[in-house]
């Protein structure tokens, strides 16, 4: 059956054009270290504008040069922003370009290069996940295991309420996510083709953690 992602209510994928734009520079062969790492954390800024949109409001007294007023200010919820290491650190800088204040917290997972099957090696998180809205950032979701292994740590720490921000998604990824994780919101930047036999996406961009470190030439 051809995939459809409005198939999958929890999923979001933007049509910002800001947003394609600079996913499409941030595909190209061409793009340096320094301007990979700009456009990672650019793009995290869009995405978290739109990832944050619901967050609750209430009125407060601010004085203006005018006169006195009640305006809406974010009502003191507690954020959290958990990477995914190494690649996810750097979408943390966009997110908390929007809220300072925001708790971070650590998955380190790698993927065996010949199973595909994620491995954690670190795990380090706030207190009282369970009072938090908990924002779970990765670049790339591509067979999904990394996320749902994340998701699942954040779950046995008491995390209730649990977003997930990627750049690019395949579609394989997107379907075991949401099979595994329904109650998830996802946002997507740009949704690609497939993987391939190395379960890479297509067209992809490569590997985003070398390409955020500079530690391969591309």
């Amino acid at each position: 059956m051809k995939f459809d992602v409005k198939n999958y209510p929890n999923v979001k994928v933007l049509n910002h054009p800001l947003l394609k734009h600079k996913i499409t520079l941030l595909r190209d062969v061409n793009t340096g270290t320094n301007e990979f790492r700009n456009l990672v954390k650019e793009i995290s800024i869009l995405e978290g504008y739109e990832a944050l949109a619901n967050l609750p409001t209430e009125l407060v007294d601010v004085t203006t040069p005018v006169e006195k007023t009640k305006q809406p200010m974010v009502s003191g919820k507690k954020l959290c922003f958990v990477p995914i290491l190494r690649a996810g650190l750097r979408m943390v800088d966009g997110l908390l370009e929007l809220v300072p204040s925001a708790k971070v917290g650590h998955i380190g997972l790698y993927r065996d290069e010949v199973t595909h099957i994620p491995h954690e090696y670190y795990c380090k998180l706030p207190s009282n996940l369970k009072e938090r809205d908990v924002y779970l950032l990765d670049p790339m979701l591509a067979t999904g295991g990394s996320a749902i292994d994340a998701v699942s740590m954040l779950k046995k720490h008491g995390a209730k309420n649990i977003t997930f921000i990627c750049i690019i998604a395949a579609p394989e990824g997107v379907d075991a996510f949401c099979r595994s994780n329904p109650d998830v919101p996802l946002y997507i930047g740009a949704l690609d083709r497939c993987l391939n036999d190395k379960a890479y996406i297509c067209p992809g961009l490569g590997d985003c953690g070398d390409r955020i470190f500079g530690t391969f030439d591309h």
